[in-house]
């Protein structure tokens, strides 16, 4: 069993967050009472909004890893990111691991190794809360030199309910801060690959093509595409090559690069 809280080292952050809920400094003060619990080196907290861009709430990089953290992030790779997948409101108010969200080859996707390897950590956790008004907000916890221990999680997971109801309480007014088009207006992940491909004037793809471009995108192997789509694993192979001819790309890097490069050329 995990040792209880040092109360008394945590206690005056823990008021300190509270005192300043509604206030510009709040984050900051929830962000050091996390840190009384267990050291980490980075945060970041994202809103989200069904398929809006997310919003930078807060983070304390240094000026070269925000770049890659929130300034590259927010021109597409946030819609591959296990953490906005799981964080469209409604959603299951949570502390997770990024690797307990991610799908079965989300190590060897594109997503991984072209894009979230340059943030150089060794482990990534989020307390996930929907706050209300269909928005959520995910705090990140970040390490770069060694993952969280099963201890240290649960000492993070046992303030689980004291950081929600601050978020709560503090980011309940955060849906007027994102675009006021309907989140039915906007257009989901698949109609982005649809219409991020289309602009390079090349073949559209089918319906269950984007779909399986999504999945592959996302991380997933053929055996899980196929099981997630009702289809077999050899179709999923079939689709996969149709794609890859039609957007004349030859890898999965290549399909990744397209779509990014399409997605800033749809801004």
């Amino acid at each position: 069993m995990s040792q209880k809280l040092p109360l008394g080292h945590w206690a005056p952050f823990a008021a300190r967050a509270v005192e300043t809920i509604g206030a510009s400094r709040f984050p900051k003060a929830l962000t050091d009472a996390l840190r009384a619990v267990v050291p980490f080196e980075f945060t970041v907290i994202f809103g989200y909004h069904g398929d809006a861009r997310p919003i930078d709430i807060y983070d304390d990089f240094p000026a070269a890893k925000r770049k890659v953290m929130v300034d590259d992030y927010q021109e597409g790779p946030y819609l591959l990111d296990p953490f906005y997948l799981n964080s469209v409101a409604p959603t299951t108010s949570r502390l997770v691991r990024l690797r307990d969200l991610a799908p079965d080859r989300f190590y060897q996707a594109e997503y991984f190794r072209n894009y979230y390897v340059q943030t150089g950590l060794a482990e990534e956790i989020g307390f996930i809360v929907d706050v209300g008004d269909t928005v959520s907000v995910v705090i990140s916890a970040m390490r770069e030199e060694k993952v969280f221990s099963a201890r240290e999680f649960r000492d993070l997971d046992a303030v689980f309910p004291f950081v929600a109801a601050c978020a709560r309480r503090h980011w309940s007014g955060l849906r007027a801060e994102f675009s006021d088009a309907p989140t039915s207006q906007r257009p989901r992940l698949p109609e982005l690959i649809d219409g991020a491909f289309q602009s390079f004037g090349r073949h559209l793809l089918t319906a269950r093509e984007a779909e399986v471009v999504e999945y592959l995108l996302k991380g997933y192997s053929a055996e899980a595409t196929g099981k997630s789509l009702g289809i077999s694993t050899g179709t999923v192979r079939i689709h996969r090559r149709n794609i890859y001819a039609k957007l004349r790309v030859g890898s999965q890097g290549e399909l990744f690069s397209s779509f990014i490069s399409a997605l800033a050329e749809m801004e």
